[in-house]
């Protein structure tokens, strides 16, 4: 933190867009939108999963987490990033790219758990559905849970405090809409070797262990649904499925493409619109595709409009 600890040192500069002006605008307005839909369709989420007794199952329970990592994950960055776009302070305090940073990595790594025990959930679900209820019981249901969320924390500590570690020698400007450890790396003024060489790691193990368990988990699902006598029966089980696994590689395909691949020069802007889609696109269509390729959802749904409307 030696570039931190310097008296006239006083924060980081978002730059954000700030070299095409002119597109500022536009992008405020399209962040806006996506994160107030992302408020509505996660809290609608978790409010008809608590509300709708129907939707009292360890599926929607996890759902509801997701929903709730998603509206945390989101409200960790946009507000700061609407900020910058509105005018020409693009600065964010020491405290509030550190808070910035360690929240941010622990609620995305917590989402990539909370895929792996959705998919355990489904896999579950298909291939074992007499012992089903009796396996994710109550209990195991919270456990789960608090393993993603405390999986998703360990995460944050070890990249963040790594990363806190560089001299920055009083540079300001990060080449990001938020402060997360890529662009922080490039900050740096000193040997950023064995920093890029523990993102790699923990990236790499919080990547290829979730994403291979799912591949594997819906290998098995897919075997189990084809041995499914009734087209209906299959039909379901593949639309419930398939909503998840949109989700999946959404979120694992940007993430890859953000902490695994080397980065280029030229592609620099590419990474910044990478870095938009994963933390303000994904957590707005998370809510879409659970609910228009889900009867459960859409039915509890129009319950709850109707509710409203007699009231």
């Amino acid at each position: 933190m030696g570039g931190a600890k310097n008296s006239s040192f006083q924060g980081f500069i978002l730059m954000g867009i700030s070299d095409h002006p002119q597109l500022e605008r536009i992008f405020f307005d399209v962040i806006l939108f996506c994160y107030l839909f992302t408020l509505v369709g996660n809290f609608t989420i978790i409010l008809i999963s608590h509300l709708d007794a129907q939707l009292h199952t360890p599926m929607y329970f996890f759902l509801s987490n997701l929903a709730a990592v998603d509206l945390a994950y989101t409200t960790s960055v946009v507000p700061q990033m609407l900020f910058n776009l509105w005018g020409p302070d693009k600065i964010i305090s020491y405290g509030g790219c550190i808070t910035q940073l360690y929240v941010f990595l622990w609620l995305g790594a917590t989402e990539g758990i909370l895929l792996v025990v959705m998919a355990f959930d489904r896999f579950v679900a298909v291939c074992r559905p007499l012992y089903y209820m009796t396996i994710m019981n109550p209990r195991v249901c919270w456990q789960l849970a608090a393993t993603a969320w405390l999986g998703g924390l360990g995460n944050s500590l070890t990249q963040s405090t790594f990363t806190l570690q560089l001299p920055f020698c009083g540079h300001q400007a990060v080449d990001s809409f938020l402060c997360e450890v890529p662009a922080l790396i490039k900050l740096a003024c000193g040997d950023t070797s064995l920093n890029e060489a523990v993102r790699n790691g923990v990236c790499a193990f919080f990547t290829a262990v979730p994403l291979s368990t799912i591949l594997i988990s819906y290998g098995y699902i897919a075997q189990a649904v084809l041995k499914i006598p009734s087209a209906e029966g299959r039909h379901k089980a593949f639309n419930t499925c398939g909503s998840h696994l949109i989700v999946v590689f959404l979120f694992y395909g940007s993430a890859i493409y953000a902490y695994l691949l080397p980065a280029k020069s030229s592609s620099q802007d590419r990474g910044k619109f990478i870095t938009l889609f994963y933390s303000v696109v994904t957590a707005m269509v998370n809510p879409l595709i659970y609910t228009l390729r889900n009867k459960e959802v859409k039915g509890a749904l129009r319950k709850l409009i109707k509710r409203i409307i007699v009231l």
